[in-house]
């Protein structure tokens, strides 16, 4: 499969352990593609919840997911700030129809203020349970926690100010030519 390019729109697809959709963002702007990551921008987008449920994002959102993380980021991008949501996952793959992981429950939400919470934390353990998530899921799972939390704390990537102007900033300069 081709690589979508800068200003294409892709579908995001996020799905269980066991393999059942979990939810999905119609059209996400892609910024940026490399080899292992993706970078893009998804605003007033709208998402299907695995029970057929819909609704509407109501603020521009960047999106950073990399083959060799297991988590991907979402910057919020709001009139008080940044707030960062920040699901644990499998590395992405994409094909024809999406952009596409697996969630594994913890999200570690990050306020403008800096404030960092893991949520979730009851359902990542009802899952592992339910489905059996091996030893080694788990130990890379929380091994990825700990590199999440280390870019949040020292503004890594996603979490600094300059990657959320640049691509922002790029996000309205090709929405605007469209």
């Amino acid at each position: 499969m081709n690589a979508p390019k800068e200003g294409d729109y892709i579908a995001i697809q996020s799905y269980k352990h066991d393999g059942s959709l979990h939810r999905t963002w119609r059209d996400t702007m892609v910024l940026k593609t490399s080899e292992n990551a993706v970078i893009g921008c998804n605003d007033h987008t709208l998402v299907t919840e695995s029970d057929g449920r819909k609704w509407v994002t109501r603020e521009p959102a960047l999106i950073y997911f990399h083959k060799k993380y297991w988590f991907n980021v979402v910057a919020m991008i709001r009139e008080g700030g940044v707030s960062y949501y920040c699901n644990l996952a499998s590395p992405h793959v994409m094909d024809q129809e999406a952009l596409k992981y697996i969630d594994y429950d913890l999200d570690v939400k990050v306020f403008p203020n800096g404030e960092k919470r893991l949520l979730d934390v009851d359902e990542y353990e009802a899952h592992s349970a339910k489905w059996h998530y091996s030893a080694e899921t788990d130990r890379i799972l929380k091994a990825n926690v700990k590199v999440l939390v280390d870019w949040i704390n020292n503004g890594k990537g996603p979490f600094s100010k300059e990657y959320i102007d640049i691509w922002y900033n790029r996000y309205q300069e090709l929405a605007h030519h469209r």
